[in-house]
């Protein structure tokens, strides 16, 4: 880390309690981070005193669901408009007037929509990993999609079933997390050039489709893995899960904000070895943002770099991030 020191802090927002880790002076212009899925605040270790060494107040909470934050038990209360709307009123309770927004994974379509919808306050959006929204196609659902593309086997729909993934990942969470943030990790040899798709295994889990070895990458201690441990005792996987249980009705809902342009400055950012990447039809989709999104700059592909982007390549994301935020207007 660096000796600027990241606070935790407890807020109530939107009807729920916030956990939060904090670094800058509080009077500092806000750079909000959102992680994803199964992550945290701990995501952002890097980012967070880098950031605040360079003048920003960084906030990174947990969103609803993970960590030590609170978790709705009904499903509907994870939709993108919940997930935006806690992050303008995290945003209204510290005070800040207009923030960038930074998401990775998960946190990445949060980020997106909050500056699509809300360019009064966003000032810049930065997306690691998930691209801003592509027009919609068709009237067909994406766990749909997905579900004949692949029999089933595509790792939303598992995630989607009640209680499957949820005991899966709970029963041992330590070689949950190894699976995860190694079978992802651009270091991995087997996701060299590309990954393969996440699909479950022929038993119907998951963690065995990746490799949950006790050698971590280079970018990742045991230390690291005991510490998203630690920040999962309270909640589970269940919350975060629960985003993915939302994904026909948030495509369901788009519709309101279909092709709705992106008016502030963004950035996507996106490793060459993520799986994301992999995805039917990302590969064109990406190479059209241009002009979908005229006032994105040019996509930043990390070579080498896999899901994880910001913990993988924390020196190239905070020089982006920083390189970024230094040409917005205040």
């Amino acid at each position: 880390m660096s000796a600027q020191a990241i606070e935790h802090h407890d807020i109530r927002v939107n009807g729920i309690t916030l956990h939060y880790a904090a670094a800058g002076e509080p009077d500092a212009p806000l750079v909000v981070l959102l992680h994803g899925f199964p992550e945290c605040w701990y995501s952002w270790r890097h980012q967070l005193p880098a950031l605040a060494a360079a003048g920003y107040r960084v906030v990174a909470p947990d969103q609803r669901g993970f960590a030590r934050s609170d978790a709705p038990a009904d499903v509907g209360l994870y939709s993108l408009p919940h997930l935006v709307g806690d992050v303008v009123s995290l945003t209204r309770a510290l005070g800040a007037e207009r923030f960038a927004v930074v998401g990775h994974d998960w946190g990445a379509p949060v980020a997106w929509q909050t500056a699509l919808l809300r360019p009064d306050l966003v000032r810049g959006v930065v997306g690691l990993s998930v691209a801003p929204p592509f027009p919609r196609q068709g009237d067909t659902p994406p766990l749909a999609v997905m579900d004949a593309l692949f029999g089933g086997r595509f790792y939303w729909n598992y995630f989607c079933r009640p209680g499957l993934a949820d005991a899966e990942f709970a029963a041992d969470p330590d070689r949950t997390f190894r699976a995860f943030l190694n079978g992802a990790s651009g270091d991995n040899p087997r996701n060299d050039p590309q990954p393969p798709q996440p699909l479950t295994q022929p038993d119907g889990t998951f963690l065995g489709h990746l490799d949950d070895s006790k050698n971590l990458p280079s970018w990742l201690t045991d230390t690291d893995i005991a510490a998203f441990v630690a920040e999962y005792a309270k909640n589970g996987f269940t919350g975060g899960l629960n985003w993915y249980r939302n994904l026909d009705r948030n495509w369901e809902l788009s519709a309101a904000w279909d092709r709705l342009p992106l008016t502030v400055p963004g950035r996507y950012i996106l490793g060459d070895r993520d799986l994301v990447g992999t995805f039917p039809g990302m590969a064109d989709a990406i190479a059209a943002l241009p002009q979908l999104y005229p006032t994105l700059q040019p996509t930043l592909t990390l070579p080498g770099c896999g899901h994880w982007t910001q913990q993988e390549r924390p020196e190239e994301v905070n020089a982006a991030l920083l390189e970024f935020l230094a040409g917005l207007d205040e």
